[in-house]
């Protein structure tokens, strides 16, 4: 498993555990680390997904995520600014104070 900050397994492992299990060995621990795609370019496929089907619970984290995996602010407000033309202006709105308070956090 890489360095890169995990999702805390805690919020929904006590209900689901095998949907915490499956994030950490599946997701995370395999579909992660394939080499098709850099992290890099995974974290701005998901951010992308992420702000067009309006998820701003799982958003902060892959916002940092990004921002770890070395997406620049500018690049992740060029691709919001970008997703506001395809998947609407308020999922796009709504995405940007997450990035302001990502971008904060990791400076």
């Amino acid at each position: 498993m890489s360095d890169l900050p995990q999702p805390d397994a805690s919020l929904f492992g006590d209900i689901a555990p095998k949907f915490a299990q499956l994030t950490d060995e599946v997701l995370f621990a395999d579909l992660w680390q394939r080499p098709a795609l850099s992290p890099r370019e995974r974290s701005l496929v998901t951010v992308a997904a992420l702000v067009a089907l309006y998820r701003p619970q799982q958003l902060p984290f892959h916002l940092s995520r990004a921002l770890d995996n070395g997406l620049r602010h500018d690049e992740l407000a060029e691709a919001i600014t970008h997703l506001a033309f395809y998947a609407g202006w308020p999922c796009a709105a709504s995405a940007l104070p997450l990035l302001r308070a990502a971008t904060a956090s990791a400076a």
